[in-house]
């Protein structure tokens, strides 16, 4: 069994099965790599489809990843639903850790793990995809001397993903995937020098490995900020990073290991307000409605001075009923 020099690690999400296929498709199998494949998928999702759709494009063995799994040389890997894939020296790991971006399997977890293990014989690609998962672990794969590639966002069929790892950090490829092919071939031409890997890419993909996450870990990371997980309520850090003179990567994790770009966050914090406003409006339209029979009740009986008390309390509950409301349709148009 071959252990390969590199390791490439591909992140996509919607539309990503046609640019995987084109991609797979072009890539020598000959290539001295292992290649590492997340496409988001819902807990739902049958694993396999991928492998299906992959496998008649190449003659590189296509295969589910599994926890514990040798790396060989001219292999395809590819997550399965509701498990990271992580990468270390010749083994994988599948990771049960909280989601990170909203996702599980997510791209950041696989690019941050194989920086740690194989630094500058890493090479990430982005494909289309929408959203910002993916950009702070090709930022960690940046910084622990590997090379980056992202999909020409003109022709991405959803540009997202790959206009944020743009706008946030100086990429060594930025390409059609009709080119990817070349281009892998010609990086994995050369093995480079190893070089060190930052300590908090190091820290984060242990956390990942071994969902050893608390307070002093996290610490480590950044600073703690002024906001709450929106998962499970515990304090964010951020950990943010930066590259060069772009803006930095504004990040946050929890000590339970729940981690977003910020964006994220401000998707999920508009989630959870929406889902709690509709639970306050259910609460307070059942507590009208028990308003309302309990005055019935009374006047059945003849208690009507009661009856006016409860159907007071009726009427004020209506004012509010129809304030939250308003403010969930306006919650509606912000978001």
């Amino acid at each position: 069994m071959k252990q390969p020099a590199f390791v490439i690690v591909v992140g996509a999400s919607a539309g990503g099965v046609n640019a995987l296929c084109e991609l797979i498709g072009q890539v020598d199998p000959g290539i001295n790599a292992s290649l590492f494949i997340v496409m988001h998928l819902s807990r739902n999702t049958l694993s396999d489809f991928l492998v299906h759709r992959l496998q008649p494009l190449t003659s590189m063995p296509c295969v589910l990843a599994e926890d514990g799994g040798k790396i060989e040389r001219g292999k395809v890997y590819i997550a399965s639903a509701n498990f990271h894939l992580l990468v270390k020296k010749e083994e994988i790991l599948l990771g049960r850790g909280p989601d990170e971006n909203g996702w599980r399997p997510c791209i950041d977890a696989l690019f941050r793990s194989a920086a740690a293990a194989y630094n500058s014989r890493t090479i990430g690609i982005i494909l289309t995809g929408m959203r910002d998962d993916g950009t702070a672990g090709m930022l960690a794969i940046k910084r622990s001397g590997g090379v980056c590639i992202v999909q020409d966002p003109e022709e991405a069929e959803h540009p997202d993903m790959a206009l944020s790892v743009l706008n946030n950090m100086e990429v060594n490829y930025c390409l059609s995937l009709s080119q990817m092919g070349k281009v892998l071939e010609n990086i994995t031409q050369h093995i480079p020098e190893e070089i060190a890997v930052p300590a908090d890419v190091a820290v984060e993909a242990e956390i990942a490995e071994r969902v050893v996450v608390s307070y002093e870990n996290v610490k480590q990371l950044g600073e703690k900020s002024i906001y709450a997980c929106p998962d499970c309520g515990g304090g964010l850090w951020n950990i943010s990073g930066k590259e060069g003179n772009k803006e930095r990567v504004v990040r946050y994790r929890c000590h339970i290991g729940h981690s977003y770009s910020e964006n994220d966050l401000v998707i999920k914090q508009g989630e959870i307000f929406e889902a709690t406003l509709w639970t306050a409006l259910r609460i307070m339209e059942e507590r009208r409605n028990l308003f309302l029979k309990l005055d019935q009740d009374h006047r059945k009986r003849g208690l009507t001075t009661i009856a006016r008390g409860y159907q007071d309390k009726a009427s004020e509950i209506q004012v509010h009923v129809d304030k939250m409301k308003e403010v969930l349709f306006a919650s509606q148009k912000i978001g």
